[in-house]
């Protein structure tokens, strides 16, 4: 993949690193940040954009109201969650406002972060063609069975809504198009650490 022509100059080669739901995104990122590279994860900068006094926060209890709020003022992500997954336009309508916030945050720290490459850990990097501000895109792949797995261990969601979540994202032949690289995530730590650390030799040469 060629670099986009809209991303800002930088020296530091991006790695978009992407994939499903319960794909093991985080695990992959921590072991990259192992080796030092720094890490920019969009989750992380979703939640400070809507935190209490920030812009991002006012905007969505504008659109859907102040019955998502806490008592402390504080959004609760889990009742947003369940609006907007079993809504398609209101979920329209959540991205149309927290895309932009996140997308102009990540490059601000992208900007900051320096490093000989960055990896930038976006889940929806396909589905928000994210994947024009990096160089190179890197998927965790995994069966959908396990996703299902996973979820249920991890989140203790219904069937039903996990099936939800799924059909949200982009389709896994889709995400796995778009790829630069991808790390067979369905095996063992020590079978997904070898392989980061082979794409970390890798993006050392290139960069």
């Amino acid at each position: 993949m060629e670099p986009a022509n809209d991303k800002p100059r930088s020296n530091e080669l991006r790695i978009g690193l992407t994939g499903g739901i319960a794909s093991g995104k985080s695990t992959v990122a921590a072991m990259f940040a192992e080796y030092g590279v720094p890490i920019i994860d969009t989750d992380v900068i979703a939640r400070q954009v809507v935190e209490p006094g920030q812009p991002g926060l006012a905007a969505v209890t504008d659109r859907f109201g102040t019955d998502l709020l806490t008592r402390d003022g504080y959004l609760d992500r889990h009742r947003l969650r369940n609006l907007v997954f079993t809504d398609e336009d209101q979920r329209h309508a959540l991205e149309a406002i927290l895309h932009p916030l996140i997308r102009t945050r990540t490059l601000e720290l992208a900007n900051q972060a320096g490093g000989p490459y960055q990896v930038l850990v976006v889940p929806l990097l396909v589905e928000t063609n994210f994947d024009a501000l990096v160089d190179r895109v890197l998927v965790t792949d995994c069966p959908e069975s396990l996703q299902r797995t996973r979820l249920l261990a991890r989140d203790d969601e219904t069937p039903e809504r996990i099936e939800q979540i799924l059909a949200a994202q982009v389709d896994r032949r889709e995400r796995l198009a778009a790829a630069d690289d991808v790390i067979d995530n369905a095996g063992t730590p020590a079978q997904t650490r070898a392989q980061v650390a082979a794409l970390h030799a890798l993006y050392l040469q290139l960069a």
